[in-house]
């Protein structure tokens, strides 16, 4: 039976890649994303709409069309998410962090509680996470980006134990390099220092982290993957990566 699978930030990258992924499997899809433009191209088939995790107004009305389109939601994968910059603590202004801990903590928080009731009430549902190695690694320039998806941590480990007992599962998603907008996002759209980031390595595909997505979701209902990391066989941490001639 397929079941109706919510993805936030569609449009490209890790939550385009999920979406055709589940898409594969004949799931029920609506898609969210700030370039709304973007998300036919991404599964024709699907309910899409825009979305903005930091608007309250444009969850619920993404979410309340979701439903009405496909019913009661049973995957929820919360992919919206950016890194801004890559200050150090002394000296930012402020305005990046915001955008970050808004989106990348606040905007999830938005979303998954008016999903989450629902899942409880019918006994049922899972709550997909897309964390980054960052959460458990720091690094200079990175502080709040990283104190954002380490926050992720903490949510995912309350929501498993505020859920327990009502079969509701939690995955938290954390990967190392992937080549996506990611940098280009960061760089405010400086497509020569973003290449940069990847120059003389290999980094993980968007379709690598689908892939633990789908794993994590197609589990037996008794089983839970709590968290998955996964890294390029090229990086061992933020701060080692192996390079071609390094």
């Amino acid at each position: 039976m397929s079941r109706h699978v919510v993805v936030t930030g569609a449009s490209s990258g890790i939550g385009a890649a999920c979406a055709r992924a589940f898409a594969r499997l004949g799931d029920r899809l609506s898609l969210g994303a700030r370039r709304a433009d973007r998300l036919p191209s991404v599964v024709a088939e699907a309910h899409h709409h825009e979305l903005d995790v930091t608007d309250p107004v444009s969850v619920a009305g993404f979410l309340d069309a979701a439903v009405a389109r496909h019913g009661p939601i049973d995957v929820l994968v919360n992919n919206a998410g950016l890194a801004r910059g890559t200050e150090k603590i002394a000296e930012g202004t402020g305005e990046a962090w915001r955008e970050m801990v808004e989106t990348n903590v606040l905007g999830l928080l938005e979303v998954t509680r008016r999903v989450l009731p629902q899942m409880i009430e019918r006994r049922g549902g899972h709550v997909v996470v897309i964390g980054s190695i960052a959460g458990h690694k720091s690094y200079a320039g990175g502080g709040v980006y990283c104190g954002s998806k380490r926050a992720l941590q903490s949510i995912c480990e309350a929501m498993r134990i505020e859920t327990l007992g009502t079969g509701v599962r939690v995955t938290s998603v954390d990967p190392g390099m992937v080549e996506t907008e990611f940098s280009l996002v960061r760089f405010r759209g400086d497509a020569a220092r973003a290449a940069k980031v990847y120059q003389g390595t290999r980094p993980l595909t968007a379709d690598d982290v689908a892939d633990c997505v789908v794993f994590a979701a197609t589990r037996p209902a008794h089983v839970d993957i709590e968290t998955i990391v996964v890294m390029p066989t090229d990086q061992a941490s933020p701060h080692h990566v192996h390079r071609a001639g390094s």
